[in-house]
């Protein structure tokens, strides 16, 4: 990545089709199945640097609709485009047999920032100011 990626949290929430499982010859099996080949397409689109994951599912019971999201992926992403590729991957991903998409049973919001650093335009004081 040439230009200042963006530092994107991808925020994933299960939702209450994943708990009303097995139906219609889906399992949990299957989702969880759709759902790696989801996290490893976002991990494989180019622009992509994947930093880290992070699973909240052992404190948190129930779907999320929101805040607290069940699960994140941090990753530093070139341009808006690919983030909202990265989060087409949850219409496009079969599940099973293909006819349900990985959708069905999970939500993802991109939140999109930059790595916290200190601006540009922000003065820094001085050694000699802060030793006073």
């Amino acid at each position: 990545m040439t230009a200042q990626p963006l530092r994107v949290l991808f925020c994933i929430g299960i939702n209450q089709n994943f708990f009303d499982l097995p139906t219609d010859g889906i399992t949990h099996g299957h989702v969880w199945q759709a759902f790696v080949s989801m996290m490893d397409g976002i991990k494989s689109l180019p622009g992509v640097e994947f930093i880290g994951d992070m699973d909240d599912d052992s404190h948190m019971v129930g779907p999320s609709e929101g805040w607290p999201w069940t699960c994140y992926l941090l990753a530093d992403v070139d341009t808006q485009e690919t983030v909202k590729a990265a989060c087409n991957l949850f219409r496009t991903t079969p599940v099973d047999d293909g006819e349900v998409r990985l959708w069905r049973f999970a939500r993802i919001e991109a939140r999109m920032g930059r790595a916290l650093t200190v601006r540009e335009d922000v003065a820094m004081p001085s050694e000699k100011e802060t030793a006073r």
